[in-house]
């Protein structure tokens, strides 16, 4: 025999069992805030973390700290967040990078996709590939031809082994055809420094540091990763017009501790999409050479997920090993 049900009755004890999520959302924050920033101040990431504390503490009325924890290729902040307080006070602002890092890395004390928890993507912005001003190449095609003819010869700069730009040159490796020897260095700061001076010949950088190297001449623009060329350099090929589907940004998001609750997850994927929209946030990024972006947390997880399942296969078919 079957039991009408009361549908008021149902609905108010859906009401009821939602309210303490819905009365978390409401009162979140209750402390200080956290970002935590896996790699030194500087650079592209670190900017970023910071002008959003500011509009965090803006809208939440929380004070925000910046939190540098640099080490082992970002993986050390990494795992201080991963198993921090999920309450959602402790935040991660990570780069492309730790999409690679579920593949690279059979060592870690945690897992990156079990114990982080996607909130939302900042921003991103395109790779180019640049070039010593000695080389004596002035178009993608005539570096393609090049790096065919030196069989190995050429010397490419990444700010690490896994890192976003060493992932996009073993790409580029990789459906182009030829053979370049790679040179990690410890963070995109040396390794432009070492392009800037001719000790490597080319390398993939990201736009947000290196626009202005390419504007003053330092650097020897020839392509871009994005789909189509770039706003920022629109007369440069993007690297899909030889090989297509060919597409490399790196970009920048916010994780929490997994199981920090879904209604405080929410509640920051918005608070974000809105400090995105502002004006202060537009000009940096317009400024920068970044593309705003602002996803929700399901929109984000599933961008995380086709990111790693990218990059595991370039890792494994380079066969990157990190020690």
């Amino acid at each position: 025999m079957f039991r009408r049900i009361n549908t008021r009755t149902g609905f108010l004890a859906a009401i009821i069992a939602l309210s303490p999520a819905c009365a978390l959302a409401q009162t979140f924050p209750v402390k200080p805030m956290r970002i935590v920033v896996p790699v030194q101040p500087g650079g592209d990431l670190d900017p970023q973390a910071r002008l959003l504390g500011r509009k965090f503490h803006d809208s939440m009325g929380q004070p925000v700290v910046i939190e540098n924890r640099p080490g082992a290729n970002g993986m050390l902040g990494t795992e201080y967040v991963a198993k921090s307080s999920a309450d959602g006070h402790t935040l991660l602002c990570a780069a492309a990078s730790l999409a690679s890092a579920v593949t690279l890395y059979k060592n870690l004390s945690f897992d990156v996709q079990r114990d982080l928890a996607p909130v939302s993507q900042l921003s991103s912005n395109p790779q180019f590939l640049i070039a010593h001003p000695s080389l004596p190449v002035n178009s993608l095609r005539e570096f393609i031809v090049l790096a065919k003819i030196q069989a190995g010869k050429l010397n490419a700069a990444s700010g690490g082994t896994g890192t976003a730009n060493h992932l996009v040159l073993e790409m580029f490796k990789q459906r182009a055809g030829f053979q370049a020897t790679h040179i990690p260095y410890k963070g995109s700061g040396p390794a432009t420094i070492a392009l800037i001076s001719g000790e490597v010949d080319f390398s993939f950088a990201g736009a947000i540091s290196k626009i202005p190297h390419m504007r003053s001449g330092k650097v020897k623009a020839l392509a871009v990763t994005t789909p189509q060329p770039s706003r920022l350099a629109p007369a440069l090929p993007a690297l899909a017009s030889l090989y297509p589907g060919f597409e490399s940004v790196n970009w920048y998001a916010i994780f929490a501790p997994a199981a920090t609750p879904a209604a405080v997850i929410n509640k920051l994927g918005m608070e974000i999409i809105a400090a995105l929209k502002s004006p202060e946030m537009r000009d940096f990024m317009l400024k920068e050479g970044a593309d705003a972006a602002g996803s929700t947390p399901p929109e984000f997880a599933a961008y995380f997920k086709n990111e790693v399942e990218r990059y595991a296969k370039v890792i494994r078919t380079a066969n990157i090993r990190v020690e």
